[in-house]
């Protein structure tokens, strides 16, 4: 049989228009995780929440690999903007992702660098992004770089974490990406990051989380449908 695509989201309104559309689906338990099998544009997928930060992200991404085999996982959902020419609504694409959180400076490692490992920034597949990037969506897409950690930033923070964009260079924040990619490049497993900006990571951040996750869903729904509908391509 041939092996499904994943497709996770750290939250269900992330993934809930994927699931409506989706045919022969079939729903498998895991302890409070669902896995949803079926068909969706043509191809076999396999599709799930995650749940939110990098310990649920990493724990699902390795069950559904080691469940599904999947050929790639594709990874959607919000973000909050660092580069200062993006706005609210832009899709990043991410090249790669790193964890701003892992910080082992002390020990003589780079910021964001897994102690005793070369993981770091972890690259995402130039086939995937490159295809991605020539979806016709009403916002516009970036590719950029996406910092993860387990913290939800808002202005006050970023006056702290200034490294985020002197040093790491992050296009957009969230709190799952360099989880999941990890997890994909320790199993050698393809993988895309997609998120759209719900906010500046400002002191608006909070509200602009709520009010744009229908456009988060609208912005991932027409990305994986153009993905899946060239997969042949890949």
């Amino acid at each position: 049989m041939t092996q499904p695509i994943a497709i996770l989201g750290a939250l269900e309104a992330e993934i809930e228009a994927l699931k409506a559309v989706m045919q022969d689906c079939k729903a498998t338990a895991w302890q409070q995780t669902t896995f949803y099998e079926g068909l969706l544009f043509g191809q076999r997928v396999v599709l799930a929440q995650s749940g939110v930060g990098k310990v649920m992200a990493a724990m699902v991404t390795q069950k559904l690999l080691d469940s599904y085999q999947p050929q790639y996982l594709l990874f959607t959902g919000v973000a909050g903007g660092l580069h200062p020419d993006y706005a609210i609504g832009d899709i990043v694409i991410a090249k790669d992702c790193v964890q701003h959180d892992m910080d082992a400076i002390e020990l003589g490692f780079p910021r964001g660098q897994v102690p005793y490992t070369e993981y770091r920034y972890l690259a995402t597949d130039a086939v995937l992004r490159a295809l991605a990037l020539t979806t016709t969506t009403p916002h516009p897409l970036h590719e950029g770089r996406i910092l993860t950690g387990d913290h939800f930033m808002t202005k006050k923070a970023l006056h702290d974490y200034r490294y985020l964009t002197e040093e790491l260079a992050g296009d957009a924040v969230e709190m799952e990406g360099a989880a999941v990619g990890l997890v994909c490049t320790y199993n050698q497993v393809p993988f895309l990051i997609i998120r759209t900006l719900s906010d500046k990571a400002n002191e608006a951040a909070t509200v602009n989380f709520l009010e744009f996750l229908p456009v988060v869903a609208a912005n991932s729904f027409a990305i994986i449908e153009h993905l899946l509908s060239s997969h042949q391509t890949i």
